[in-house]
């Protein structure tokens, strides 16, 4: 069962990273296209999850994870 791709951005910082980080920067402009490229296998990714049982972690959340 695949879990929700909720993002927690203020965990430990009262300040958001987009706050953080400027709007000119290159990272914004490799998130947008990562961000793409894992919607695009969504479809993909969907296939490995059952549809029941205790939900888990999605895979574009994993996937932003390990770039990081």
């Amino acid at each position: 069962m695949r879990g929700r791709d909720e993002r927690a951005g203020s965990l430990f910082s009262y300040v958001s990273l987009e706050q953080r980080v400027r709007g000119d920067h290159p990272l914004r402009a490799i998130r947008t296209l990562a961000n793409e490229a894992l919607a695009a296998l969504e479809g993909e990714f969907a296939v490995l999850y059952s549809g029941f049982g205790r939900p888990s972690r999605v895979s574009r959340s994993s996937a932003r994870i390990s770039a990081a």
